[in-house]
């Protein structure tokens, strides 16, 4: 289930020009994260790319050392919720990424690992929010991209902590548009259905679990059950979306979600 990491954009991808705006990505080592970060440097940004996988980090910066732009590996746990905040400052575009996951029965969630989740997927992005907005408004200009999930619009069984913390997320995302568009700063989700990530592939193996059936039957009968488009969606087209959303023409745009779900919210 390996993915194509392409280190530019693609063909008839959007076109905009970020040189001398500065970017930050969560959770930058690996899948949407990755995606994103290229495609912000792609278009000229200087981007700094959070993780806490510095290996992952590492072949970031080399996988963006030929584009326009800069990728600028920063180590970070993001529990560390004053160093999150204090990282933000001075990002005119953010996009609130990391995330984990573990799927389990309600009754059987581990509640420091459901703290967990919400330490990283919620209170970590209101800290980042909060650490960049005064250096947004002071220039009348900013991006929060929050990606969100199809999670975030309904609901599954055995992920508690990961559909309460994309539930919030939302809230947290509509409030930030709502106060931040005096001041010229969009914030709004992207919510894509199942991401073809290191995360869904170790989703496939809970999911087996979960349910008592073969992995090679979860994709098709459980992840992409409600998925009009049968397949996962590319990190790269997420990224189209998040750079879609920096664009002049994306300024009416915001305390919204971007649904990228091949059809699951339109039952």
């Amino acid at each position: 289930m390996s993915a194509p990491t392409p280190s530019g954009p693609a063909p008839g991808s959007v076109s905009l020009d970020l040189s001398g705006r500065t970017a930050l990505v969560t959770g930058a080592a690996g899948g949407i994260g990755r995606a994103c970060a290229l495609r912000l440097a792609a278009a000229g940004a200087r981007v700094r790319a959070v993780d806490r996988d510095a290996a992952g980090l590492d072949a970031l910066a080399g996988a963006a050392a030929a584009l326009p732009g800069t990728v600028e590996p920063q180590l970070l746990d993001l529990t560390d919720l004053d160093a999150a905040e204090a990282a933000a400052a001075g990002a005119d575009i953010l996009v609130n990424n990391a995330g984990l996951q573990l799927v389990r029965p309600l009754q059987d969630f581990p509640p420091d690992v459901f703290h967990t989740v919400l330490t990283v997927m919620l209170e970590a992005p209101f800290r980042l929010i909060r650490g960049a907005l005064p250096e947004m408004y002071a220039r009348g200009w900013g991006r929060i991209v929050n990606i969100s999930s199809v999670h975030g619009l309904r609901a599954s069984a055995f992920k508690s902590a990961y559909v309460a913390a994309k539930h919030g997320l939302e809230g947290l995302s509509k409030t930030a548009a709502l106060e931040g568009a005096p001041h010229g700063v969009t914030s709004n989700c992207v919510n894509p259905g199942y991401v073809r990530t290191p995360l869904v592939e170790r989703q496939i193996a809970d999911q087996a679990a979960a349910h008592g059936i073969p992995a090679a039957r979860v994709l098709t009968e459980v992840l992409l059950k409600d998925t009009a488009v049968k397949r996962l969606i590319e990190p790269e087209e997420v990224a189209e979306a998040v750079l879609y959303l920096c664009a002049p023409e994306a300024s009416f745009l915001t305390g919204t979600s971007l649904a990228l779900d091949g059809g699951w919210t339109a039952h």
